[in-house]
């Protein structure tokens, strides 16, 4: 990482697939930057206003600022050019030449899973983010789910796989320290001491307009050897993102729903028009990617189905042929309606509960 890839990102004029032409003609940014005005337009066709700005280094400033903002905010920026940026993302024709990164690096180039879906998750796609992620760290040794911390869907991917012992980077459309939403900052926190990372592309001068989300979701189909979409109605940045995906060569996967369910119908039609391969398991996501499951890990992962104390606790409520309603269970353990759905939800992944019609459930 040098000062000079810093600036090139943040030359006026040359955008994105500007800094990609460039790196394609010359190598390294120290090499443009090198580079004549002659050059720069001659051989590498560009503009003559953006080769006079990088021919005076009017960039390198703002650079050097920036390069201090990111060591006092423990930032780690990384270049294209760089040994540990992500090669997947590396090979996309709008790769961002640095990202920004808080935690840790390399969890951007473990074996990779990005998941999507809509901000108004039903209780349906909460349980489906949880038993997907709990399934896949069962298997799997290196996993690193992938998604953008927004409400719903992201957020419930992220949190699984910290509860399941799985990374998960957050990719986020804002400079970083900060996250949006502003509500998400212990979510962030949880998962850069987890050993994930918070990633951005934005340095810390760019004007916030709110535009950034769908760049944001390049990133975020990018870095996924795969991507699934757990809920989507029929139109949203989920959707966007599983076409982003599918351009750059990735798989594309996504959960089936009925067919009345508004936040399963951007998913079934997917699936119905060939833009998406069906998945149900955490096995279907492994076979569609082609990935060897870690036997260990398998029986690590039936070790982590044990239950904690409070699961125990609600568990000891039941008599063997009980069924028992919300507020029958809150009366017996005294604890809250939401405590209850999120021990509930754990214990019917764990297989030892189930919910039967009306919202009752029974212990097996």
């Amino acid at each position: 990482m040098d000062i000079f890839d810093i600036a090139l990102t943040m030359t006026p004029g040359l955008g994105v697939r500007g800094a990609v032409h460039l790196l394609e003609h010359f190598g390294t940014a120290v090499r443009i930057f090198s580079a004549s005005q002659e050059e720069l337009v001659a051989g590498a066709h560009l503009r003559e206003d953006v080769a006079r700005r990088i021919v005076r280094r009017e960039a390198l400033r703002q650079a050097e600022r920036e390069a201090d903002y990111c060591r006092r905010h423990a930032i780690k920026a990384v270049a294209s050019t760089d040994p540990d940026y992500p090669q997947p993302m590396r090979l996309t024709p709008d790769y961002p030449h640095v990202i920004y990164v808080r935690g840790s690096v390399g969890a951007l180039s473990c074996r990779t899973l990005s998941m999507v879906g809509t901000r108004e998750i039903t209780p349906t796609g909460q349980r489906m983010c949880q038993m997907l992620v709990e399934g896949l760290c069962s298997r799997l040794g290196d996993l690193s789910v992938v998604s953008g911390l927004a409400y719903g869907v992201d957020a419930a991917c992220h949190r699984a796989a910290l509860a399941y012992g799985a990374k998960t980077v957050a990719v986020v459309a804002n400079a970083l320290p900060d996250v949006t939403p502003a509500p998400h900052r212990r979510l962030a926190e949880d998962i850069v001491s987890s050993g994930g990372a918070i990633v951005s592309e934005l340095h810390s001068q760019t004007r916030q307009n709110g535009s950034y989300f769908l760049a944001r979701n390049r990133i975020v189909a990018a870095l996924g050897a795969g991507l699934v979409v757990v809920e989507s109605p029929a139109s949203g940045g989920s959707l966007s993102t599983a076409a982003i995906a599918d351009s750059y060569g990735r798989t594309v996967m996504a959960l089936p729903g009925r067919a009345t369910d508004t936040a399963s119908r951007g998913t079934n039609n997917l699936i119905r028009n060939n833009k998406a391969r069906l998945v149900m398991t955490a096995d279907d996501i492994i076979e569609e990617l082609g990935w060897q499951t870690d036997s260990l890990r398998s029986s690590r992962g039936a070790e982590a189905a044990a239950l904690t104390a409070a699961e125990a606790m609600l568990l000891s409520c039941f008599a063997d042929d009980d069924t028992l309603d919300l507020q029958r269970l809150a009366d017996a353990s005294s604890l809250s309606v939401g405590e209850l759905s999120q021990l509930l939800m754990q214990l019917e992944l764990k297989g030892v509960v189930r919910c039967l019609p009306g919202r009752r459930y029974e212990k097996l």
